[in-house]
């Protein structure tokens, strides 16, 4: 993995020298026309991509294409011998970002053949921003011990304990957490495990390259401790088994555009080491260059940079949760907008919507947020470093995105389509969504059945029990193919929102009798057979006779 951190360094060829000077510049986004000259070949992924994430796209079937080779060298190099600082680059966007204090020298860039277009993304001069983007009230709430301690609500609000008892925690699955610093990660005892077995995978600071991550903002701190904090008996978080990579792309306290690209590039690098999940509990919409402010018509979920650059990772494989914002009536913001993203909402532990929850719809009328979960009154790492309550979407954001961990743990070779839809699915208003919560809370058990049953066409070749009629109207004949007989079989029936709507335990046999299920309604049903230790799933429909 150092390897590859290391050669994406080299695919950015910044001076990072140039850097420690303090003359102050400004930063500008470089448009790009094409990537020729390129020598990255779409034939040798090896050369620009880690193979876990070759491996990611060819679970999901997805084609390594011409947006995943690095911005052209040779351009990249023009622009240095220019004088232009090279900060980051972006592949998917084919763009570049730079620095300079030489206003003439930008102009003269914004005519090279080329470049189609420069942008300036953050001025030199700079004043701290009248936005206040992060919420960091500390909210008194009633105490409910347990083995997970407080944090066992903003779980089982979920159903995640459905995951968990399972032993889906999040193990093997990889997390890119986007945000403003992660101050003290590397000693606050709730990330010891994340330590000591070796999980905090890389780090990353796409705002200043010389600063100490773990010295910076608390707010990407108190994100990760939703997910992967792990104090038995105090804190749990939704992903404790996961890995995580803490990647610094919000530059706090001012506003500017360059925050976006910087975004991006944190989100390609994300994708090129093959994470599976991105959260980022970060929006952008009012900056402090008002002329560089989205307004609502920006946000109809393709326009923006850094929405492109969201629903690029989605199509690159990679689950994308963003938290829908703190601005209540004010909407949501870029990229939650994102057409492939999962903007998360907050609510209160009874499942109410929090008042500050941001409200969609995205421009143009499409469902936002997507979903909700726990953000009034979560318990997690706070900005002191003690465990207690705080609020926002910020927070919503990871404990969903860590139950999305699990989920896909427990459904490895799913899409980040089906697992999106399932997510959506398993909404408590999945058939009347609105504009404050959009699908609802969703409920994990139900969704990983959702997976389950698309997942068993593939799996009919190594079932041992064969199912029939299938339409059926009264009765079901369930024989055991393999072994002849079976101890202890347990036969369940759910509907296709996870209620159970019949069961039934039968001793040694070899072939079962299900009579009298005309009680049962018309459509598609989940049968499950328990036996041996093992579950089958079979997909049947229900018709009048």
């Amino acid at each position: 993995m150092k390897r590859m951190l290391l050669l994406l360094l080299v695919f950015v060829l910044v001076d990072f020298q140039s850097f420690a000077q303090s003359t102050p510049k400004s930063y500008y986004w470089v448009q790009l026309k094409d990537k020729k000259g390129t020598p990255f070949q779409i034939s040798n992924p090896e050369a620009f991509l880690s193979q876990r994430a070759i491996d990611r796209r060819m679970r999901q079937h997805i084609a390594i294409d011409e947006t995943d080779l690095p911005v052209s060298p040779v351009y990249i190099d023009s622009l240095k011998n220019r004088g232009l600082e090279i900060f980051h680059t972006s592949k998917w966007l084919n763009g570049i970002t730079v620095r300079t204090a030489d206003t003439a020298l930008i102009q003269k860039v914004a005519s090279l053949p080329f470049v189609a277009s420069v942008q300036l993304t953050r001025p030199a001069s700079t004043l701290k921003s009248a936005i206040s983007k992060f919420r960091e009230d500390e909210l008194n709430a009633e105490i409910d011990p347990s083995t997970y301690g407080i944090a066992i609500t903003q779980l089982t609000q979920l159903n995640g304990q459905y995951l968990h008892n399972q032993g889906f925690r999040g193990k093997g699955i990889q997390i890119a957490v986007l945000d403003a610093g992660f101050w003290h990660v590397n000693q606050i005892a709730a990330f010891d495990s994340l330590r000591l077995t070796n999980r905090i995978l890389g780090t990353r600071d796409f705002v200043d390259p010389y600063s100490d991550i773990y010295q910076q903002h608390t707010h990407g701190m108190s994100v990760l401790s939703c997910m992967g904090g792990n104090l038995p008996g105090k804190l749990i978080g939704t992903a404790p088994d996961a890995s995580y990579f803490l990647i610094r792309t919000e530059q706090d306290p001012t506003e500017y555009l360059i925050e976006e690209d910087n975004w991006v590039a944190g989100a390609e690098l994300a994708d090129s080491v093959g994470v599976d999940v991105i959260n980022s509990s970060l929006g952008y919409g009012d900056f402090d260059d008002p002329a560089m402010s989205h307004s609502y018509s920006d946000l109809n979920g393709k326009k923006t940079r850094i929405t492109k650059a969201a629903n690029m990772a989605f199509s690159k494989g990679i689950l994308v949760f963003n938290s829908a914002g703190n601005e209540g009536a004010g909407g949501i913001k870029a990229p939650s907008d994102g057409e492939n993203v999962i903007a998360v909402g907050a609510v209160d532990k009874y499942g109410v919507r929090a008042s500050f929850s941001s409200v969609g719809p995205a421009y143009g009328g499409a469902v936002k947020p997507n979903v909700a979960a726990m953000g009034a009154s979560t318990f997690l790492v706070t900005s002191g470093g003690a465990l207690w309550y705080s609020s926002g979407t910020s927070f919503s954001s990871p404990v969903l995105a860590g139950m999305g961990a699990c989920l896909l743990q427990a459904n490895p070779y799913a899409n980040v389509k089906q697992v999106k839809m399932a997510i959506e699915q398993s909404g408590h208003q999945y058939s009347n969504p609105d504009s404050l919560l959009g699908y609802g809370i969703p409920d994990f058990g139900k969704a990983d059945k959702y997976l389950k049953v698309n997942s068993l066409n593939s799996q009919i070749s190594e079932q041992s029990w064969f199912v029939s009629p299938n339409p059926f109207t009264d009765y079901l004949l369930v024989k055991n193919i393999n072994s002849g007989s079976a101890e202890n079989c347990v036969i369940s029936i759910f509907n296709l929102q996870g209620i159970q709507l019949w069961q039934s335990a039968f001793k040694t046999s070899e072939q079962i009798l299900l009579n009298n299920l005309s009680i049962l309604p018309d459509g598609f049903l989940i049968l499950t057979i328990r036996s041996g230790g093992k579950e089958e799933r079979f997909k049947l429909i229900k018709t009048e006779r």
